[in-house]
């Protein structure tokens, strides 16, 4: 709801001279301070809006831009589109806003704000909240999706450290984190070659810098789809262990969203114990089994035995650790 409220709240700027927190909330229905922030917030995306006070005073956009969304740069529009694609408020309020100022944007510019757009996926939470960090180093990958620029970047990942240029085509968030596929140039057109496509986690990109080279996405490239298989593919690797466990009745639907894709009811009927019989899995057997050691109190593991062990061992090295 937030970011649809910032793209209101910048038309409403674009229409009159000068317009005050106490005004915006009225035509928003939200409560002043709120309207202030709201201000607030697209002031730090780069829109050039500035405050004024005193008889007269109120919020302006600088150089009395009034009409549509010509009064802002391209490096203006582009920032407040990457602020509004990593907004952490409702998924269908989000894409409408954007939506809306790709719609609004200058011919000029409006290819730029579709790169941007059409690059950046927000899914479904694998995790916890994400990294501000993160943030900034997505802003500049956007800022070269949206320049149509190649990226230099020195990459640390499972195994190795690695240095490469790439194409930029999709950013995304995933829980706790942001992720880029990426690719190399296939040839002197800077077209990347999507069957050179990788993934790169975001935190673990040391250094970037975005090049004068021009790199582009290839004909008929769907980026959606891409991010798609991506998920898919990263899911089947978490997913690689399974164990079989008997849940409390109360703890069924807690534990099902902590493991969310990664668990499924086998058996709707309880037990003569009044459990129900729930499928989890993770990537290895040591973090399945950290992870059901949380839930010791209401679940009991069936099988594997190799998660058995995994949960004993566990459970002896705390003990060692903590006998007094």
């Amino acid at each position: 709801m937030r970011a649809d409220r910032l793209i209101q709240a910048l038309l409403l700027l674009q229409a009159r001279a000068r317009i005050t927190a106490a005004e915006l909330a009225a035509e928003l229905e939200v409560s002043v301070p709120t309207a202030r922030r709201d201000l607030a917030a697209l002031a730090t995306s780069g829109v050039p809006v500035y405050p004024s006070r005193g008889r007269g005073g109120g919020w302006r956009l600088v150089g009395g831009a009034r009409t549509d969304l010509t009064g802002l740069t391209e490096g203006e529009l582009v920032s407040l589109l990457i602020g509004l694609s990593q907004d952490a408020g409702a998924e269908p309020e989000r894409v409408t806003a954007v939506r809306k100022l790709v719609r609004a944007a200058p011919a000029p510019f409006r290819a730029s704000a579709e790169r941007v757009a059409g690059a950046t996926m927000r899914d479904v939470a694998w995790g916890a909240v994400r990294d501000p960090a993160e943030a900034q180093t997505v802003g500049h990958l956007q800022r070269a999706i949206a320049a149509g620029r190649r990226v230099y970047l020195r990459y640390t990942g499972a195994r190795a450290q690695s240095s490469s240029e790439v194409v930029p085509l999709v950013v995304g968030s995933r829980g706790s984190h942001w992720y880029l596929l990426g690719a190399p140039v296939s040839d002197d057109s800077g077209a990347a070659d999507a069957e050179r496509l990788r993934t790169y986690r975001v935190d673990r990109i040391e250094s970037l810098e975005v090049l004068p080279l021009r790199g582009s996405a290839p004909d008929g490239f769907d980026a959606q789809h891409e991010w798609q298989r991506m998920v898919e593919r990263v899911e089947d690797l978490r997913g690689t262990v399974r164990a079989t466990v008997r849940v409390l009745p109360w703890a069924v639907r807690p534990l099902c969203a902590h493991f969310a894709a990664h668990a499924r009811i086998l058996e709707a009927d309880a037990d003569a114990a009044g459990r129900t019989l729930v499928e989890v899995r993770a990537h290895r057997i040591d973090a399945l089994a950290e992870q059901l050691s949380g839930w010791a109190n209401v679940v009991e593991v069936e099988g594997p035995q190799e998660v058995r062990r995994a949960l004993r061992d566990l459970g002896r090295r705390l003990v060692a650790q903590y006998d007094d």
